[in-house]
């Protein structure tokens, strides 16, 4: 019935919101407003039988989306380290991003 399988924890947001890794904001914008539109529970209120399965894709895109659409939280999420229960993370995003900053810099002069 659809190209992916949501249900699976393992599904990365890149995944889940149908975009490559390499993806800008507005690609990721864009690909979170079709998803949204098409999987809005709201959208499947006349069927039940896959009313369940719309809340629980929707909600996958809106994690996705909020996790993307944030740079901070994209950079951690990126390097691994994002933990969607911590909420003060801020600090050490920008760890992160200087430290994937100065990886990139040492992998051009190499």
């Amino acid at each position: 019935m659809l190209e992916m399988d949501f249900g699976r924890r393992s599904a990365s947001y890149y995944e889940i919101l149908g975009v490559g890794f390499d993806s800008s904001a507005e690609e990721i914008r864009r690909a979170y407003r079709k998803l949204a539109m098409r999987w809005h529970p709201d959208k499947w209120a006349r069927n039940p039988s896959l009313l369940g399965e719309a809340k629980l894709r929707f909600q996958q895109i809106q994690e996705a989306y909020s996790v993307l659409s944030d740079q901070s939280k994209r950079t951690l999420y990126d390097a691994g380290m994002y933990d969607p229960e911590e909420e003060e993370q801020e600090g050490f995003s920008d760890f992160v991003q200087e430290m994937v900053t100065l990886m990139a810099k040492v992998k051009r002069e190499v």
